[in-house]
């Protein structure tokens, strides 16, 4: 009573966008890719100027903090070593 080994048909992978298998890929090019229903919208000014406000925002903070840290310990060493030369 032996048993066989039944080999599981392999699923074949497609391509989400348009139903094309991996192998096929490489016949596409940017103008085939770039049809009116499936093209990505381009990023606007407005969105990169959102993007990098907020991330300046979020450095302002760490940035101030860093620059009083810098100035204290600068007008430390410029109080101690000016007035030991005298």
């Amino acid at each position: 009573m032996s048993k066989k080994k039944t080999k599981k048909k392999k699923e074949k992978i497609t391509y989400i966008d348009d139903g094309r298998p991996i192998s096929n890929l490489a016949e596409l090019n940017r103008k085939n890719r770039m049809v009116k229903g499936n093209a990505r919208p381009g990023s606007t000014a407005g969105d990169k100027w959102k993007t990098y406000w907020s991330a300046t925002k979020m450095m302002i903070k760490p940035m101030l903090i860093t620059i009083g840290i810098l100035c204290f310990a600068f007008f430390l060493l410029w109080a101690t070593f000016s007035t030991a030369s005298m």
